[in-house]
């Protein structure tokens, strides 16, 4: 973050200084919205919720070093040498100071939002991007109304090009982080069931995610998944040239002839409007064409070479928690993807798992949330797509995976089990886990899966 001073703070926010603070040319370098993480000299932005209020922390963040904070009340006391800034609303000071911090720089911003893959395809596009320009992206899937914001007040100087995550699981809220990012490039991934509790349909995940062009740049470039119904019933509609990622006939950009060791790698062959090239990914799983193809529109839209591009894809490496290959001895793996889970990301890791090397495969699967009156259904469903597969073993962990382990055992899965508990499941693992096993771990994230692969790496042997 480059320096700002406190009048261009209170400029920002529309703030009031407090107290008996008067230098208008002080500066701060930082933003913390967390009094544990404080560094000296930062600004504080005290966040309040249902079930917390920053507030109360704001004396501990002062004395940790900070250089003042806003608030949204004033103080009985006031720290000497420290400054205060009143304002309405912390959370709205936050988006206001990031969208005024973000003027300052004539940077494009890619925005990337969909039910499925936004991590990855994030991940993948910066990696592509990185090849020739210096890049800010979100870390890991801080994509909210608070992680974004404090994302853009990380640009610098030497950025040229901000890639970041729009994540949502409630009408409106897309428009809000739109309003924040103002994308120049917007990235749609698909429309799944992530979420339909409180979306209600696919149809109303689509309104809601495309608003995210509400607040594009005019003439703003779409990048789209042309394999998915919903998306490419957009074309025509958004502000700018938009092209279609996939496999099928007739798009912009189409992945074929793959190949893959199943061990950490795939390869396949890219057609684009410019050429062709046959790109090597260093991760597993049909699913990954689309973040590569995507991540090639919008190299290509920046002027890059796609031998350029190529060596980004080369280059990608996934966030923690999705998809991460771990080897172990004794020709043990684990697929770590426990950040999180819906309908289609299951079957896209029960599809590597199928595919993997190993002479013994586990799926250790648990609940997946926020599916609402479909949660049974969804579950069973991805019971049944393990019958369809040639995994050896379903653990099922959970109330909502019980309906995964009783579609799994219908669907002639050779060994089923389930448990209530973590704990319960591990014990079992033990047992089951052999020389040549390979483990799938993935559920929702507030099922905390990464418990059991930290289990499963404490009983084998780092290879």
């Amino acid at each position: 973050m480059e320096a700002l001073t406190i009048q261009e703070i209170l400029t920002a926010v529309r703030g009031r200084l407090l107290g008996d603070f008067t230098d208008l040319d002080a500066t701060v370098t930082l933003v913390e919205t967390d009094s544990r993480t404080i560094d000296r000299g930062a600004l504080f932005l005290p966040l309040t919720g249902e079930r917390f209020d920053g507030h109360a922390y704001i004396n501990a963040a002062l004395e940790a070093g900070a250089a003042g904070c806003l608030t949204q009340r004033e103080r009985e006391s006031y720290l000497p040498g420290k400054f205060y800034i009143k304002v309405d609303s912390t959370h709205q000071a936050l988006r206001d100071l990031a969208v005024w911090y973000k003027d300052r720089f004539a940077v494009p911003v890619v925005a990337i939002t969909g039910s499925v893959g936004k991590t990855t395809t994030k991940d993948m596009i910066a990696a592509v991007l990185s090849e020739r320009f210096t890049v800010l992206k979100t870390e890991g899937n801080k994509n909210n109304d608070i992680g974004l914001p404090m994302t853009l007040l990380r640009l610098g100087k030497e950025h040229e090009i901000a890639v970041v995550e729009l994540g949502i699981n409630h009408p409106g809220e897309m428009d809000y982080l739109s309003g924040i990012a103002q994308p120049d490039v917007v990235v749609m991934t698909n429309i799944g069931d992530s979420h339909i509790e409180n979306f209600g349909c696919r149809e109303n995940t689509l309104k809601a995610k495309a608003e995210i062009f509400n607040h594009a740049r005019p003439g703003a470039f779409a990048v789209l998944n042309g394999d998915d119904p919903l998306l490419l019933g957009l074309k025509g509609t958004t502000p700018g040239r938009a092209v279609f990622c996939g496999r099928g006939e007739g798009l912009d950009y189409r992945a074929g002839d793959l190949e893959s060791d199943w061990r950490s790698q795939m390869s396949c062959q890219v057609d684009t409007p410019r050429g062709a090239c046959r790109m090597d990914i260093p991760a597993l799983g049909e699913h990954m064409i689309y973040p590569t193809l995507m991540a090639a529109a919008v190299g290509e839209h920046f002027g890059m070479t796609l031998e350029e591009v190529a060596a980004g894809v080369h280059n990608f490496a996934p966030t923690k928690m999705r998809m991460n290959i771990l080897p172990r001895g004794g020709n043990i793996t684990i697929l770590d993807d426990g950040y999180n889970a819906n309908p289609q990301s299951m079957r896209a890791a029960i599809q590597v798992l199928d595919g993997y090397t190993g002479d013994y495969k586990i799926a250790v699967l648990g609940d997946m949330f926020e599916l609402g009156p479909l949660a049974e259904v969804l579950h069973a469903g991805v019971g049944e797509f393990l019958g369809r597969s040639h995994v050896d073993c379903l653990v099922a962990i959970g109330e909502l995976a019980k309906n995964i382990y009783d579609a799994a055992i219908t669907s002639q899965v050779p060994e089923c089990y389930h448990f209530e508990t973590k704990e319960r499941a591990m014990l079992t693992l033990h047992d089951l886990i052999r020389p040549g096993s390979t483990v799938l771990v993935k559920a929702s994230r507030g099922m905390e899966f990464e418990t059991i692969t930290d289990y499963l790496k404490s009983v084998t042997v780092e290879e």
